[in-house]
């Protein structure tokens, strides 16, 4: 008598996102090994990260070189301007997104700019631009929307502005450290007055003593609620009172864990996510906690994540947080990697679901107040959406962790996997399946047929609108082999259409025991 026919379903893949940490027979089904160019949609679905549009048709003096920076000043009548640099030089875009470059336009010799890494903040409509080892810059467009000129040539300068690397606007003032000679040294301007470094409410904090485990250099500086954090290398200050200086006083501290790249400092509004050695942190305060607990957002690609930092020039690492998507995103430009954290959820052991993208590269990012998300590349600026990177597809690349489809001692005989994806047009989807931890898959193909956006009643097979007029197909591939583990994989090349996967279904024979 032949044996009978088992199913066994995967009804959210992917959901837990990448777990590249934990023993593979150990880990959920929600859990994935390989999650490329994905993202976790608002309905649990792993599917297709966005690409991007160009924002600038064309670069100007920017050339072919990169966008190190991206910043947007809210004037206080409300006009918004985007701003960037690149090339050694200031830009922003200007009417249709055309880029105009920023000239100087001081009474002096103009400064020598030698790299476009700066850290910019703004403060009562004016924009200020912070590099290590370069003069202080603004761009004031009360006085000039084409010029920019030194902090020290504002009207009304007074005392001495740091060259420091470090810049934020919080509290209605500017914030400033590092410098090429004083690493533990906070500065800041007076109230509204980011040109004002001496007398008023102006000041500085020398944390130099006060580090509780030795000798640190300030990294980075953020603000949330009433609480100033000041992040060294390798311990945390939490000062309270932030918003009268003058009372500040040190609320808590935090040894052993700080943060190793400024640009990876991001507010999420009831958190602060930075980046440490030992992987991507989260600093959480509630009212009725005391102390500073940390949780370890990357723990289940920690070993991954460390690995490739480690050829990586930390002051190029760039991050931002949106909230229109709800991912913390990370990018590492030497290997090319963007980290995609996943905000709307944390999984029960404090992590963020993980999800990696490999051919999208940016320079620089940042969330513009009405949303939208920009990236910095060579050439030009890009806004997250559509399907495309520019005019060029993407692999979309998801594995599922290793499982045995039942008694472990017995092997499975495969015989059909089908696979429900929301979404597609026109393109092959690539199904693969291994055993017993095996790389030599095999492999079918199934075809998503061009299909446009209409309405049906749902259904669990066939095709049907699931929502917003995406439609619904489902892939059926012979499969073949036997094995104890089984692992199935799916690879598309995303053209232009979203696509999500939102169940999984693998049909086998159980074999013989051994």
């Amino acid at each position: 008598m032949a044996a009978p026919l088992q199913s066994q379903s995967i009804s959210a893949p992917g959901f837990y996102g990448l777990n590249t940490q934990d023993s593979p027979l150990d880990l959920s089904s929600g859990f994935a090994l390989t999650a490329s160019n994905c993202v976790i949609d608002q309905f649990g679905r792993i599917g297709a990260r966005k690409g991007f549009t160009l924002v600038n048709a064309s670069s100007g003096n920017l050339g072919s070189n990169n966008v190190g920076v991206i910043h947007e000043l809210v004037q206080t009548d409300g006009t918004l301007t985007v701003l960037f640099a690149g090339n050694n030089k200031l830009f922003k875009l200007g009417t249709s997104n055309a880029v105009t470059e920023l000239t100087y336009g001081g009474g002096g010799t103009a400064p020598t700019i030698t790299a476009s890494n700066w850290q910019c903040a703004s403060l009562n409509g004016i924009a200020y631009f912070f590099q290590t080892g370069h003069d202080p810059l603004i761009f004031d467009p009360a006085v000039s929307t084409t010029t920019f000129r030194r902090v020290s040539e504002k009207s009304g300068y007074v005392g001495t502005v740091p060259l420091a690397n470090i810049a934020i606007s919080a509290f209605g003032r500017l914030w400033v450290a590092n410098t090429s000679t004083d690493k533990v040294t906070i500065t800041f301007s007076d109230l509204i007055a980011g040109h004002v470094w001496s007398g008023g409410t102006s000041g500085t904090l020398d944390v130099s003593r006060v580090w509780p485990n030795g000798a640190d250099e300030v990294m980075g500086l953020a603000a949330h609620n009433d609480f100033f954090f000041i992040f060294g290398k390798r311990q945390i200050l939490v000062y309270r009172g932030a918003s009268t200086p003058a009372s500040l006083v040190l609320s808590d501290t935090v040894g052993s864990i700080g943060c190793i790249a400024r640009d990876t400092i991001q507010s999420i509004g009831t958190d602060v996510i930075f980046l440490s050695d030992s992987g991507v942190r989260s600093l959480m305060r509630t009212i009725q906690e005391k102390s500073a607990p940390l949780r370890d957002l990357s723990k289940n690609v920690r070993s991954d994540l460390v690995s490739s930092l480690a050829v990586e020039t930390l002051a190029n690492l760039k991050s931002v947080y949106s909230e229109k998507n709800a991912f913390y995103l990370l990018t590492l430009p030497v290997t090319g990697q963007v980290f995609c954290f996943d905000t709307k959820m944390q999984l029960q052991d404090g992590a963020f679901r993980v999800t990696k993208w490999d051919s999208i590269t940016p320079t620089a990012l940042y969330s513009l107040r009405n949303g939208d998300l920009y990236i910095g590349k060579q050439g030009f600026i890009g806004k997250y959406g559509s399907f495309l990177d520019n005019t060029s597809t993407y692999r979309l690349s998801y594995f599922t962790n290793h499982a045995d489809l039942g008694n472990e001692n017995q092997i499975s005989i495969l015989k059909r996997i089908k696979t429900i994806v929301i979404g597609g047009s026109n393109q092959f989807v690539t199904i693969k399946w291994g055993f017993d931890f095996a790389a030599n898959y095999l492999s079918g193909n199934a075809f998503i047929p061009e299909q446009a956006n209409y309405e049906y009643g749902l259904a669990e097979y066939g095709t049907a609108e699931y929502s917003g007029g995406l439609l619904i197909k489902t892939l059926d591939v012979n499969a073949s082999g036997a094995g104890k583990i089984v692992q199935t994989g799916y690879e598309t090349t995303i053209n232009g259409t979203q696509l999500s996967i939102q169940k999984i279904e693998i049909q086998s024979k159980n074999g013989k025991i051994s």
